[in-house]
């Protein structure tokens, strides 16, 4: 650290590192660059629950919408894991810029699509894209602000976070309604070359460091896609002996990964990962977990409300928006609490709350309570904006020095992993119940059920790793 920097970080520690803080000239650009490129992933990846169904009723093809969801997941996943690497490699400009060319590549493809294959390939650039984009993201904070302002800095990723997610179903809603679904896709265009700009401006050219880059784990990333896609491919076929094979391969390719990972010298993972005792492994079961949990209603919610109910595009829509802007209404409270100690306790609340909100989505299709979807959502958005930035930030610091990097990377590849897995394992479940083209009403009411009390089971088991993730953190703090 300079002299400069270290004296910036204790001028900013002694005031107490507000949200002012970030609005100065030094670091306003560079939060608003992280935080478009946060959002700029969180958009792409949730207003497709509510342009994809239009896309598919034009270009036909239904079982492709998981897999449009679960493929943008996947390359995100790989991208992410490669960032590193790329970073040491090329640096962290030159990484950026042609991963945000990739993304606005991708982003041209699905939305000028012909054919259903083409819009699936479009979000597979899409995903490999954003998810070196949103991995540097992370990694890059404590480069580009003092150790003070970085609770602020993810308190505001996740704000960013959540209106996107908050103005991707509802953009996309109304203009898939009153234009077309590729008019949503579009709407990516600006933000991102914005994005470009940024980068261009604030990210240091840097020298790249060919002598202490790694090699690139091609082998651990074949596992890692293999695995997800053995999962998605079961949405594909009608054989129980091809299902059964498939999972089967998918934990083989998983295993192989890990052990693999475990005796390499440039492990992707931590050292303590997934551990069920300690941080950070069970704080990272936390951000596998919730994701894989409410990737039900990310999927399959609001075609639900339209297939069910018949809402209009951005009436169904709206059921995603309360939930983001609860989550940024949440998110902002908590990154204001000046107790770091309370903030950490309230990580447990986080999942319960999912846990909570998924139960009210469960009555909403049993009961058929429209109403009832509207208040869950809001308190599944409080239980994501009560814990996120605050677990990133928890496990960031109870990482060993030489690892932080490598958290910091994992977290939103992590969380990529299990939207991945959540949306080919309901994909699993959808084609098992009879879902297909054309599919409405009550029949399709007994098709999504299922989804989401399995969801419910996923929320409950990220609940007890969050009061885990609580119980380790005051151990870990007296080490």
């Amino acid at each position: 650290m300079t002299l400069e920097s270290a004296l910036t970080d204790e001028t900013i520690g002694a005031e107490g590192g507000g949200w002012r803080d970030l609005l100065t000239p030094r670091y306003f650009a560079s939060t608003v660059m992280l935080c478009l490129g946060v959002a700029l992933f969180a958009f792409n990846e949730f207003f497709v629950s509510v342009a994809l169904p239009s896309a598919i009723a034009e270009l036909g093809k239904p079982w492709l919408l998981a897999w449009a969801f679960s493929l943008y997941l996947v390359f995100a996943i790989l991208g992410g894991a490669m960032a590193a690497y790329l970073k040491g490699r090329f640096g962290a400009r030159s990484t950026l810029v042609c991963a945000a060319v990739i993304f606005l590549a991708g982003t041209l493809l699905a939305s000028l699509a012909a054919h259903a294959f083409e819009l699936v390939a479009g979000r597979l650039l899409q995903g490999f894209g954003e998810g070196i984009i949103i991995a540097l993201c992370y990694a890059l904070i404590p480069e580009l602000f003092p150790k003070a302002l970085v609770p602020k800095v993810f308190g505001s990723e996740a704000i960013a976070w959540a209106a996107a997610a908050f103005g991707g179903p509802l953009i996309a809603g109304l203009l898939t309604q009153y234009f077309s679904w590729r008019a949503s896709f579009l709407a990516s265009i600006p933000a991102g070359l914005l994005f470009v700009t940024l980068v261009l401006i604030l990210v240091p050219r840097g020298e790249p460091r060919k002598d202490e880059a790694a090699p690139v784990p091609l082998f651990r990333l074949s596992m890692i896609g293999a695995g997800i896609l053995a999962i998605a491919l079961c949405s594909l076929v009608d054989s129980p002996l091809a299902m059964v094979s498939l999972l089967v391969a998918a934990a083989l390719a998983f295993w192989l990964f890990l052990r693999a990972d475990r005796a390499n010298d440039h492990s992707l993972l931590p050292r303590r990962a997934f551990s069920a005792r300690a941080l950070p492994g069970v704080g990272l079961w936390v951000i596998l977990l919730m994701p894989l949990g409410s990737s039900a209603g990310a999927v399959y919610l609001i075609y639900g409300l339209q297939g069910i109910w018949a809402l209009k595009p951005a009436e169904a829509g709206l059921a995603s928006a309360v939930m983001a802007l609860s989550w940024s209404f949440v998110a902002i409270g908590v990154a204001s609490i000046r107790s770091p100690d309370l903030r950490n306790r309230l990580i447990a609340l986080g999942p319960a709350l999912l846990a909570m909100g998924t139960g009210g989505l469960v009555v909403t299709m049993v009961a058929d309570v429209l109403w009832l979807v509207y208040p869950s959502q809001i308190v599944v958005g409080a239980g994501y904006g009560v814990c996120w930035g605050t677990l990133s930030q928890l496990l960031i610091d109870r990482s060993d020095a030489s690892e932080k990097d490598k958290t910091s990377a994992l977290l939103p590849t992590l969380q990529s992993t299990g939207y991945a897995i959540g949306g080919a394992l309901y994909g699993l479940l959808a084609n098992l119940a009879g879902l297909r083209e054309g599919l409405a009403g009550e029949p399709l009411r007994a098709v999504l059920t299922p989804m989401f009390i399995v969801a419910l089971g996923m929320a409950l088991v990220a609940a007890v790793f969050g009061w885990r993730t609580v119980a380790s953190s005051p151990a870990v703090a007296r080490d």
